[in-house]
């Protein structure tokens, strides 16, 4: 029974293996286009969605260990133009905060996976003190 279910789970990772391997890699995306403007620019409400993220207590406190005193900020703010000031505001709205959890996800299905192949193999892990 042991043997055969190493068999199996052994084809079973070769198949999935080369299936993986010859599927073609895609090089292919969105590619921005800075002629088209899909949405119209709404100078109040991107400088509020700015000034929301620049109320923030991390960013506040980031930027005056950079040196950027408030007034300051504010007044570069104001001296934009309205497609600076939109480009700024898309820009935060694509910003992950927390970064993706890509690699946290990969890393657990990894983990399941070994863990799963371990108990269909039959294989006990024993700790003995030395």
């Amino acid at each position: 029974m042991k043997r055969k279910m190493t068999k199996w789970v052994t084809w079973y990772m070769v198949t999935i293996t080369f299936l993986i391997g010859i599927t073609p890699r895609v090089y292919a995306g969105f590619s921005p286009s800075e002629g088209i403007t899909l949405a119209p620019v709404d100078r109040p409400s991107d400088l509020q969605k700015i000034q929301k993220v620049l109320e923030s207590k991390m960013v506040r406190e980031r930027l005056k260990q950079l040196g950027f005193p408030e007034e300051g900020i504010q007044k570069r703010l104001h001296l934009l133009t309205d497609e600076q000031i939109h480009q700024l505001a898309l820009n935060l709205d694509e910003l992950n905060v927390g970064g993706n959890g890509e690699v946290v996800i990969v890393a657990l299905l990894v983990a399941i996976l070994v863990v799963l192949i371990i108990y269909l193999l039959g294989y006990r892990v024993m700790l003995k003190r030395a």
